[in-house]
C-alpha cells in the first residue's frame, strides 16, 4: 500500500517553542491513526503540520511524497474552531461547497461533479435538510456536521480531524464513524486527535502525546492503564464499556480530579 504520511524524528512547534518531539510514523493509503492526549500535548500542532499549516521545527514529514504544501490539495482538514465562518451569512450548504474551490477555482461555475460530491457529503453526514439554513441558526452539534462534510466532499487522499465528535450527539457520532469507514473503504488514510478513548479503539493506530510520544501501536495494546495514566496524568480503567477516572494514591499532591472528560 503507498504511503500517505511519513514522518521522521519529527519536531513540531511555534517558532522557537517546541511543542512536541521526536514523532516517528508511517500511514498507508486506507490507514487511521488517533492522536491521543490532553490539551497542550501537541495533537493539534501535529495535525496542523501534517497540514502544511506549519514547518516542522525538525526531522521530516511528507504527505503523499513530497511536502505536505505541496499535497494541500489532497489534504482535508477540520480544525478545532471556526470563527470566520461564523461571521458571514453562509448557509450550510455554502459551506459545504468551499471545499471543491481548489478543485474549479473560486470563480468558476461548479460541476456535476462538485454539486454531487456536495449532496453526497451532505447525505452521509445526514445534514440534507438543513441545507438551505444560514450556519449560524445551526446548534454546535450541527454545524460540526457541516465542516465534517465539507471535507468529506473536498474527496481528498488525506482526512486530518481536529476533534471530530466534538458536539455531535449519538447520532452524528455514528454517521461520522459510518462515513470515516466509508472513506477508508475507498483508501482515504484518516488522522484524528482526540481525547475520547472510544473513539481512539475504532483506528488502526495510536500515539499517545504529552509533550512527546508516549506510546505508539495498536489501541488494544497501547491503551493501558499505565500509557494513559503518563498521558493524561490519570489512571482510567475499563468498567463494561466505558472508560472512568480511578484515584492513584501517588499523585504527589496533585488534584487530577474530575473535570477531565476523556
Amino acid at each position: 500500500m503507498s504511503a500517505v504520511v511519513v514522518a521522521r524524528r519529527l519536531t513540531v512547534g511555534y517558532g522557537e517553542h517546541r511543542v512536541l518531539d521526536g514523532v516517528d510514523t508511517f500511514l498507508a493509503s486506507g490507514g487511521s491513526i488517533a492522536l491521543v492526549g490532553s490539551n497542550g500535548s501537541g495533537k493539534s500542532t501535529l495535525l496542523k503540520t501534517f497540514a502544511g499549516l506549519l514547518e516542522p521545527l525538525g526531522g521530516v514529514v511528507e504527505v503523499l511524497g513530497g511536502a505536505p504544501r505541496e499535497a494541500s490539495r489532497s489534504i482535508a482538514y477540520v480544525s478545532q474552531f471556526h470563527r470566520n465562518a461564523l461571521a458571514l451569512p453562509l448557509r450550510a450548504i455554502d459551506v459545504v461547497r468551499m471545499a471543491r474551490f481548489d478543485h474549479r477555482g473560486r470563480f468558476t461555475r461548479s460541476s456535476a461533479e462538485d454539486e454531487a460530491a456536495v449532496a453526497e457529503a451532505m447525505d452521509t453526514m445526514e445534514i440534507a435538510d438543513l441545507a438551505a439554513v444560514a450556519l449560524r441558526d445551526l446548534s454546535g452539534g450541527q454545524q460540526q456536521r457541516v465542516y465534517l462534510a465539507q471535507a468529506l466532499a473536498r474527496r481528498g487522499d488525506l482526512l486530518l480531524l481536529d476533534e471530530p465528535t466534538s458536539g455531535l450527539d449519538a447520532a452524528g457520532r455514528a454517521a461520522y464513524l459510518r462515513a470515516v469507514e466509508s472513506e477508508r473503504g475507498r483508501g482515504v488514510a484518516v488522522i484524528s486527535a482526540t481525547h475520547d478513548i472510544g473513539e481512539a479503539s475504532t483506528c488502526d493506530r495510536v500515539l499517545l502525546l504529552a509533550g512527546r510520544l508516549i506510546a505508539d501501536g495498536p489501541p488494544d495494546v497501547v491503551l493501558t492503564p499505565e500509557n494513559l495514566l503518563a498521558t493524561f496524568g490519570v489512571g482510567l480503567t475499563r468498567v463494561h464499556d466505558q472508560l472512568v477516572v480511578t484515584e492513584h494514591q501517588h499523585d504527589h499532591g496533585h488534584d487530577h480530579g474530575h473535570s477531565h472528560d476523556h
